[in-house]
């Protein structure tokens, strides 16, 4: 009897043993396994991949920094700079384009207007030539951006209007967004309301770019405009896509 007590405690033993040494094992490995995930040093900000560290030199102040900059172009603070205006003019121009797109195009096809494809637009007839045009849009041009480049060397020294004398009082110098005429609903009240009105400008802004691209990856493979892409897709989506 003695000898199977003996026999029995030994077993349980080894066995315990076994089951014990099997969990620290365990254990070990999802330490282990823990140790390379990437976070950055703040948990609460947005990145632009999920467990991605963001780029050391992107610290979220910017609007819309999600710490995307893989090749580190803008490591340098002066290039960041421009890229930031860079990013905001390009935005802005792209949310233009799209609607000078889509607009002309959707009132003709409902019969309120008849005007031309964005893509016919530089050969259609206007109320002056286009050399003229032209000219007058290099002018004005001109004149916009050189004020913006001053602004840029200079922050609020271009705020006050030449002709007019218009925001005379306007202390502002956060280049990009200028205020007084361009504001006159006072939505940019308070600092929080600003931010947030920055941030939906340029996602809006990164959005449109993205969407001019495929308005003329479409008029290359289809021939067509968006708005007549987007109703042969809507009556044939089937048949009428990316992929066909």
């Amino acid at each position: 009897a003695t000898r199977i007590l003996t026999h029995v405690d030994m077993s349980v033993s080894m066995r315990i043993s076994s089951t014990a040494g099997l969990k620290t094992r365990v254990a070990t490995k999802t330490r282990a396994s823990r140790g390379p995930v990437a976070v950055s040093a703040n948990a609460d900000r947005p990145v632009w991949y999920p467990g991605k560290a963001p780029a050391a030199h992107l610290d979220g102040s910017l609007p819309g920094d999600y710490g995307f900059d893989p090749l580190s172009l803008s490591a340098d603070p002066e290039m960041r700079k421009w890229m930031v205006q860079a990013e905001l003019q390009h935005a802005r121009w792209a949310m233009l384009g799209v609607a000078g797109c889509v607009a002309p195009e959707l009132l003709t096809k409902i019969g309120v207007a008849d005007l031309p494809n964005w893509v016919d637009a530089a050969t259609y007839q206007y109320w002056a030539p286009g050399g003229t045009l032209f000219f007058i849009q290099m002018a004005m041009f001109n004149w916009a951006e050189i004020r913006r480049w001053q602004d840029m060397k200079n922050p609020g020294s271009v705020n006050t209007d030449p002709l007019f004398g218009y925001n005379s009082n306007d202390t502002n110098t956060d280049v990009g967004y200028p205020k007084g005429l361009f504001d006159k609903f006072g939505w940019a009240k308070d600092e929080k309301t600003t931010a947030e009105l920055k941030l939906k400008e340029i996602k809006n802004g990164r959005l449109a770019m993205l969407a001019f691209l495929g308005i003329c990856a479409q008029y290359v493979q289809t021939g067509v405009g968006p708005v007549e892409n987007l109703f042969s897709h809507m009556g044939n989506p089937g048949q009428v896509g990316v992929f066909m």
